[in-house]
């Protein structure tokens, strides 16, 4: 019997162990490695067995051989095997199975004519040397089948060896590829032996189908082959271990999981849910810990929310009986523990002007009788600086502003604090400008004297007032501070600046904002109590204890007033014990009467002895009377300078005329800006002409003459301001606690934004973990190892960059905007403690710890449930560090966004290049294109591209064994191997971009420009 009457040529075919080579006339049938074994008589009695001749003992037995080409019946080679019953019949069917072999295996020697025991199984050719001579019954219903059809006729299907029909097989494996090797590691090869070797046969259709959109062959969701001798791979949820030499399939047991093709069941972590026949490992531990994080954040946050609701009303009580305590005009109603509400405790500040308003009112209007002052405008009542006994006397009787006044002297280290200020030809001309901003201004600033800048758009205001606080350098002339001339730079911790704008951190409370000036800028040798004490005198004698411990707010949702905002800016200053404070335009966006109160205040401090130095643009006149001195520039320099009271005068003599009831501050302004000319009709009134004749009339008065000889003849040292230089501000290291200790209390106090931040993270991760779900974790799909790379489904290189790049942009959209928001909304506050002498690196390294915990609940909620539902085949640990080192990345990039793009666009900015970022992760354009392009070190300065090959290396490296991956390696460019220098490298990119956010933020303000 042969295919060659079917016109097939069986010859070119592999050995298809189920088509007889020869028509079995005995029982015969196919043992567990595919050799055909047959009951006859022995060799040389042949001839009498088909006579029906009967056999001595011995005279039949079973013969096996495993190439069937040589006929079972014409041969003596193979292996013998003894029968049941040697006298049995051999006039039997093929299917008997009545007198099977048995005992060991033998050989037939020639030599002696006789069965002997087989002692070397090399000297069998290698298709008889694993015979078993054990039925295997699928291979023999095979066999049968296939002989019957033959014998009839038919077409013999069962022997066909691949399932399409007409289609031929491709052997995969010869004899010594099998002999070495087996079945590859990972596939099941139940079928084939040395007698059936793998083949591979063309698919059906819906297989051609499945295997395009890169899945298994299956039915009813069991993979098959498509040939019966084809190797299948082996089945996800079950392992095929390399001892069982592709036999064997095995479930996977409860708590490990099989991936398709595995050898060995990959043990679960502890509390992950691996059932039996699990395919993945399903992380539960972080589900739990993040459920317990979240409750305790909760928990926390309420408990903490309760503590200080009543740490505020109990301080709140204990103040305000403090404060009626130490008030005599107002009587506190005080009944057991309970008291009463006083009608006269509450804010005046907003009050309207009433008739009969004084500037020397503390409300706008006239003391009731019995009522005194209180604070710092009790000092009102005094023409001068403080020094006589008697004006002890009276600070006895205001025991706020006594504490203030010693902690003064006791920061100044002397019983008279302020600084004076002189300056002679003061020159400040820019490099690249062609004219000098300041020039020829000459003068002085007396210690406790309230002074008023003022002067037109241009005129030089702030640019004098920058070099008085050593902000800028002048370039020509000379400033002495107590006759004492140097550097201004060195006396900025002995004064202090209130800008326009009140910056202060809104998420503070109005003690917490300026408790921590005084702990950074007051003499380090002050204890924890000491502080505190200055700091409650300070609030006390600004009246702000009624909102001590309220939140200062923003100016978009304020929580208090904009004039106490300006008293809490001021009190930051004072915190910081100064012998001189600056205010730019203090009453700017105040009402006339916050205003009014804003000055008075001021004034008030002045009589203490601290200079205070105001610019200011047409103040009312309320305000204008209370200046001692004025300074008027225009064009850079000097058109008056002297006592308030005098300026009228001054300007009559030149002519000028001041309307009846007018605000002399108006006429002023007018006339130092070239507007002068309603009220000078005849006169020059040009500000050169204004200049100039301020010039004469400073040369002509002798006392007033400040050229350089006079002033330095004049100027002495001050060994007792240098030594309050050296103690003044914390060291670095308790800068840094203090500054992170604020940077985490603002952490704590935005927690709607730390809550939206986490939600969002979670949104991101559910939706991509929920897009990867059908995946089951497999995000690669490869080129089987040789010879069964034919066999090899549609590879997928690229579903593990696209998930890295997924992730990249996911963490970028939910890192970026928060990310930006930590230096970009303080940029004006920076700026502000960086020039009173606060360490930037001190501030800087707080703000970045600060965010540390953040970066760490962002990331677990973003890869919980990602992890959770993409159920990826990596380890969750590596995964989330990896994660988190992205995270920290992105708050890195977005800070260097937040020191170059304005406060309003650094949000948008920063989603944008964090975008950009994830899509350079090179997974599209792969890799592999970039370095074609020479482009390579672009796409290696995006830690998505280190973040996308961590994760290609991690799912695509364990199934090295199965897969050609250095294929998928070289056409990704992706390295496998390189999983810690990845980690280094997005440590590296993540505190490089921290090292330039911090160059930023110190040149910040000229980039924004």
């Amino acid at each position: 019997m042969s295919l060659s009457s079917y016109g097939v040529d069986d010859a070119k075919l592999p050995q298809q162990p189920f088509l007889p080579g020869a028509r079995p006339d005995t029982p015969s049938f196919l043992d567990t490695t595919a050799c055909l074994c047959a009951l006859r008589a022995l060799p040389g009695l042949d001839k009498l067995a088909e006579a029906g001749a009967n056999f001595d003992n011995g005279q039949a037995a079973w013969q096996c051989i495993g190439n069937q080409t040589q006929g079972v019946y014409n041969i003596t080679s193979g292996k013998w095997y003894k029968a049941k019953n040697p006298k049995g019949s051999l006039d039997l069917p093929m299917e008997d199975n009545s007198n099977p072999p048995v005992g060991g295996d033998l050989v037939w020697d020639s030599k002696s004519r006789s069965l002997k025991p087989l002692k070397d199984k090399n000297t069998l050719t290698v298709y008889d040397r694993d015979c078993t001579g054990t039925n295997r019954s699928s291979f023999s219903t095979s066999f049968y089948r296939t002989t019957h059809q033959l014998l009839n006729d038919k077409l013999p299907i069962d022997a066909a060896p691949c399932w399409r029909p007409g289609a031929l097989p491709l052997q995969l494996q010869n004899v010594s590829s099998w002999q070495e090797y087996g079945c590859k590691e990972g596939f099941l090869c139940q079928n084939n032996t040395i007698n059936s070797l793998p083949q591979s046969c063309p698919p059906l259709e819906k297989c051609t189908v499945a295997r395009l959109s890169g899945m298994t062959c299956s039915l009813n969701g069991t993979n098959v082959g498509m040939g019966v001798f084809e190797p299948i791979i082996c089945q996800a949820g079950h392992y095929c271990p390399l001892e069982g030499k592709g036999m064997k399939k095995i479930r996977c047991p409860a708590g490990s999981y099989c991936q398709p093709g595995a050898s060995t069941p990959t043990p679960c972590l502890s509390g992950s849910r691996c059932p039996e026949g699990a395919s993945f490992e399903r992380y539960l531990i972080p589900v739990g810990v993040l459920v317990i994080i979240d409750f305790l954040l909760l928990v926390g946050m309420f408990v903490l929310m309760f503590h200080s609701r009543w740490q505020r009303t109990s301080k709140a009580h204990v103040g305000a009986l403090k404060r009626h305590k130490t008030m005599r005009a107002v009587k506190a109603t005080i009944t057991g523990q309970r008291y009463k509400e006083l009608p006269e405790d509450q804010d005046n500040e907003m009050a309207p002007m009433q008739p009969g308003y004084s500037p020397y009112s503390p409300y706008g209007q006239n003391f009731r009788e019995g009522r005194t002052r209180t604070g710092f405008e009790a000092t009102l009542s005094r023409n001068s600086v403080y020094s006589s006994e008697q004006e002890q006397k009276e600070l006895e009787a205001n025991p706020q502003l006594k504490a203030f006044v010693e902690s003064m002297r006791r920061a100044a280290e002397a019983t008279n604090f302020g600084l004076s200020f002189r300056y002679s030809d003061l020159v400040f001309h820019p490099k690249k400008s062609p004219k000098p901003i300041l020039q020829n201004v000459t003068g002085s600033i007396e210690q406790g004297q309230l002074v008023a800048v003022m002067g037109g758009s241009g005129a030089g205001k702030s640019t004098f007032v920058n070099v008085l606080m050593g902000k800028i350098s002048n370039t020509g002339g000379i400033v002495a501070v107590n006759n004492t001339p140097g550097k201004m730079k060195q006396y900025k911790k002995l004064t202090g600046y209130v800008p326009q704008d009140d910056i202060v951190l809104p998420e503070l409370t109005v003690y917490e904002n300026i408790v921590h000036s005084a702990r950074i800028r007051l003499p380090r040798n002050w204890s924890k109590k000491d502080v505190e004490a200055h700091v409650e005198s300070v609030i006390d004698c600004l009246e702000l204890s009624h909102v001590r411990d309220s939140r200062v707010g923003s100016v978009g949702k304020p929580v208090i007033s904009g004039g106490q905002r300006k008293r809490v800016s001021i009190g930051m200053e004072l915190a910081a014990a100064p012998m001189a404070i600056f205010l730019d335009e203090p009453t700017s966006g105040l009402d006339a009467t916050a205003a009014s109160s804003i000055m008075r205040t001021l004034k008030a401090i002045a009589r203490l002895g601290i200079s205070i130095i105001v610019i200011i643009h047409q103040p009312r006149t309320e305000i204008f009377d209370l200046f001692d001195n004025l300074i008027l520039l225009g064009n850079g320099q000097t058109i008056y300078e002297g006592p308030q009271m005098e300026s009228q005068t001054y300007f009559e003599s030149m002519g000028f005329q001041f309307p009846k009831h007018s605000n002399h501050a108006d006429v002023i302004t007018d006339i130092i800006t070239g507007n002068g000319r309603e009220y000078n009709s005849a006169g020059d009134v040009s500000k050169e002409a204004l200049i100039s004749h301020w010039a004469k009339m400073r040369q002509s008065k002798s006392e007033e003459a400040y050229d350089r000889r006079s002033v330095r003849s004049t100027m002495l040292g001050d060994t007792g301001m240098r030594q309050a230089l050296k103690k003044r501000g914390a060291p670095y290291a308790k800068q840094g606690w203090l500054c992170l200790c604020r940077a985490m209390l603002q952490q704590y106090r935005a927690r709607a934004a730390l809550f939206a931040e986490m939600g969002l993270a979670v949104l991101a991760g559910a939706l991509l973990g929920l897009a990867n779900n059908p995946k089951n974790g497999i995000m690669f799909v490869g080129l089987f190892h040789e010879p069964y790379e034919v066999l090899s489904t549609a590879i997928d290189f690229f579903s593990a960059p696209q998930f890295a790049l997924l992730i990249a942009i996911a963490i970028g959209l939910v890192a970026g905007a928060p990310g930006v928001k930590l230096f970009s909304e303080e940029t004006l506050l920076y700026r502000r403690e960086a020039e009173a002498g606060h360490s930037r690196l001190a501030y800087f390294l707080a703000k970045v710890i600060s965010v540390f915990p953040r970066m760490a609940l962002g990331c677990m909620h973003f890869t919980v449930p990602l992890f959770l539902l993409s159920v990826p085949i990596i380890d969750w640990g590596l995964a989330f560090l990896t994660n988190l080192l992205y995270f920290y990345c992105i708050y890195g990039l977005a800070s260097i966004v937040s020191m170059v793009v304005r406060r309003e666009d650094a949000p948008l900015f920063a989603t944008m290049i964090a975008l950009i970022t994830g899509i350079l992760s090179g997974s599209a354009p792969p890799l592999a294109s970039v370095k074609d392009w020479h482009m390579e070190w672009l796409w290696r300065a995006s830690p998505a591209t280190w973040l996308a090959e961590l994760y290609f290396g991690q799912l695509v490296a364990p199934f090295a064994y199965l897969f050609q991956v250095d294929i998928a390696a070289e056409a990704t460019g992706y390295h496998l191997d390189r999983k810690w220098l990845n980690v280094g490298v997005l440590v590296a990119i993540g505190t490089a971009y921290r090292l330039i956010a911090f160059a930023g933020m110190v040149l910040g303000h000229r980039l924004r420009r």
